[in-house]
């Protein structure tokens, strides 16, 4: 999460290079200029989208066909699904990510949180929301980064699930309706579903391919499930913030609160509530639009290098996080080693890249304290050979290293 001098951007991007291509389809216009109010409707007129999409219950539904959309009526007492919209210096893509969220009915609750912005986002999101008074909220805090943006979001949610999506990406509009479709079917039966896992699309600044990271490979579709069921994930795949829906409950009972004033804090999101789930859906649609390629983003590499001292901190608190061998399901432990593996790989090439003698040896204390703190998630993230590659030590090691990320770069 940035501090004054950036906007909210989320990490990793390239770890999960690997996906299928899709086509542009269900593209939203670029976001409109100023701060005027907001054109797109969704204020209870008939909103223009693909597919026929009719209110059924609290939730939508879409046959395909003639388009039509419709608010429900009446606000709901428990909106279906909260999404938090972290918002810092966002103006020049606050409506693109706003325009995808509305045309719901009040299934839907928005909730941006505009983080002590200082250019026209605090104007455009209170335009929004006077627009839609029934969906969406907005919340002035001063700043304290994309972690104490989400801690409002979340303390604010009043939905019975919960997503995050960053102010610079944006929703596919006919997967929302089927993810709405399937929670509204859950809720309804009384199924109460923990996590919900769906799939995202790199959108690429100036590129017309699309890459889609899915799941197919690794977790069932078409019936609620546990960890038991879950396969392994590729070496470069992993459950990013962009793909999951908790359970609003669960993610506060789990005590995450993220910190302020540090980027990265999606690897803990996606990682510290785990231990508490015990249902999962995997709803298997495009969703979440996540818009790279900026040269400010927190994910490019020499940005990253700057602020290693977050990414190190992050992946201190995830150490701290997991949970002992024998408290969870074996697939959970082999699933949340694997992301701690990463976030590990991560930490240490970009130590190793920084070349700094500073950095090279907090490269080399990263992995003496994951031995001395958790001996039994040290091994497991060593257990597969590029653990044991990144975790090398010495010149020859930081060589090695180098060469892996600069081929995986291509």
């Amino acid at each position: 999460g940035p501090t004054e001098e950036g906007p909210h951007t989320t990490g990793s991007d390239d770890c999960n290079s690997h996906g299928a291509s899709v086509p542009e389809t269900h593209a939203l216009p670029r976001p409109g200029s100023g701060c005027g109010a907001p054109t797109p409707p969704g204020d209870g007129r008939v909103t223009p989208v693909t597919g026929v999409l009719h209110t059924w219950g609290p939730w939508v539904r879409h046959d395909g066909g003639v388009q039509s959309v419709q608010h429900i009526g009446r606000p709901e007492a428990v909106p279906l699904l909260s999404v938090v919209v972290p918002a810092y210096n966002s103006a020049d893509y606050l409506d693109r990510s706003l325009t995808s969220l509305i045309g719901y009915g009040t299934a839907l609750e928005v909730i941006v949180v505009d983080d002590g912005s200082t250019d026209a986002t605090p104007a455009m999101a209170d335009a929004w929301a006077r627009a839609h008074p029934d969906v969406i909220r907005v919340i002035h805090q001063a700043n304290a980064g994309h972690g104490g943006a989400l801690n409002t979001g979340i303390a604010a949610a009043r939905g019975t699930y919960l997503k995050v999506l960053d102010s610079d990406d944006w929703a596919d509009r006919r997967a929302m309706v089927d993810l709405l479709n399937q929670l509204g079917a859950d809720r309804a039966a009384g199924r109460e579903i923990d996590l919900v896992v769906s799939n995202y699309v790199y959108e690429k600044q100036g590129k017309n391919h699309k890459a889609a990271i899915r799941y197919r490979n690794v977790l069932p579709r078409g019936r609620i499930f546990g960890w038991e069921s879950v396969r392994r994930c590729r070496q470069d795949q992993y459950l990013l913030m962009h793909s999951l829906v908790y359970r609003a409950a669960l993610l506060r009972r789990s005590g995450l609160v993220l910190p302020e004033h540090t980027f990265y804090v999606d690897y803990l999101y996606s990682f510290v509530p785990l231990p508490l789930v015990r249902t999962i859906r995997y709803v298997d649609v495009d969703l979440y639009r996540y818009f790279i390629g900026r040269e400010d983003q927190s994910v490019n590499e020499p940005v990253m290098i700057s602020r290693i001292d977050q990414l190190v901190r992050v992946n201190h608190a995830m150490v701290a996080a997991m949970p002992p061998r024998d408290a969870v399901d074996p697939h959970l432990y082999r699933y949340m080693a694997h992301y701690l593996m990463m976030n590990s790989i991560v930490c240490s090439i970009m130590l190793v890249l920084s070349g700094t003698p500073e950095h090279i040896a907090e490269k080399e204390r990263l992995w003496r304290d994951l031995d001395a703190t958790d001996p039994d998630a040290a091994r497991a993230v060593r257990s597969t050979l590029m653990g044991r590659l990144v975790a090398l030590r010495g010149r020859s090691g930081r060589l090695v290293q180098v060469g892996l990320y600069r081929s995986a770069r291509g």
